[in-house]
């Protein structure tokens, strides 16, 4: 465990928060100063093409969002080099899982937990809102039956069409691997996904994106909008992929993210299903 000084963010490292292809998976939790009770929590998932990244990628948000209150959780979920999709949905809602079945612990309340996420884990931020309690996407990793709705979600820059099969080294290939079909590829596209009661939706993206064109975002506020469900879009003029890696963007989108989570998760009441009722 690293702790800060009175008044800070309490950091705790490596915690395993449950098991994917029969190892360890491990997060890293977040904790506001004073202790808190019932607080609005927000898992974070990282980048990196699912072939790469950690967990650490995502610090900076942690501790951003937790001087705000917030107990946050980032967690690591195994890359497409150790185990094809949906093995990376699995681990991420078995971090969603263990959350919600140690709320208590982490001074969480269980019906206000967000998922948020960067590049890939946007995509996974956002399957997750999308899939609550499908059995294909929920896999083993601890906590069986626990419940896997989400009060919102948020996404940077995420891919929300995963497109037809294909070859070669594409990112979404390594990730879907060479057997996938288009049913597969359609099913792990979060643009499928969009439907009446999706969670309320914050989608960030910068226009200049090469790697994740930001049709990608406009596509999924316009499906959503269509479908009847909460969701907002900020659109950064002039800004590559990652754009909020830059400490003035990152603090900037801490301040979006928080009105946000205020408004839908923080002081709103907890809905039915995310209640367990």
């Amino acid at each position: 465990m690293t702790s800060t000084e009175t008044g800070r963010v309490t950091i705790e490292e490596g915690v395993v928060y449950g098991r994917g292809g029969g190892r360890d998976l491990r997060c890293d939790v977040f904790t506001p100063p004073g202790r808190p009770t019932n607080a609005p929590a927000v898992l974070l998932v990282h980048g990196g093409g699912w072939r790469q990244g950690d967990r650490s990628q995502l610090r900076g948000y942690g501790i951003l969002l937790g001087r705000l209150g917030y107990v946050c959780v980032a967690s690591e979920y195994r890359l497409s080099g150790e185990a094809t999709w949906p093995a990376q949905i699995h681990d991420t809602k078995a971090a969603l899982r263990w959350m919600r079945a140690n709320a208590a612990r982490l001074g969480v309340d269980p019906a206000k937990i967000a998922v948020s996420g960067n590049s890939a884990g946007a995509h996974l931020s956002l399957m997750v809102a999308g899939t609550p309690n499908l059995p294909e996407f929920e896999g083993e990793g601890g906590h069986p039956g626990v419940d896997t709705s989400v009060a919102a979600s948020i996404a940077f820059y995420a891919p929300t069409d995963m497109g037809a099969p294909r070859s070669g080294e594409d990112p979404v290939v390594l990730l879907m691997g060479a057997a996938a079909t288009a049913e597969a590829y359609r099913l792990a596209s979060p643009l499928t996904h969009a439907r009446p009661g999706f969670p309320p939706t914050l989608l960030i993206h910068g226009n200049k994106d090469e790697l994740v064109p930001a049709a990608a975002s406009t596509a999924m506020y316009e499906a959503l909008v269509k479908a009847g469900a909460p969701v907002e879009l900020h659109m950064f003029a002039d800004q590559p992929h990652a754009f909020d890696a830059a400490s003035l963007f990152g603090r900037q989108c801490a301040e979006i993210m928080n009105l946000f989570l205020r408004r839908y998760v923080a002081e709103s009441q907890p809905s039915a299903v995310a209640a367990g009722r």
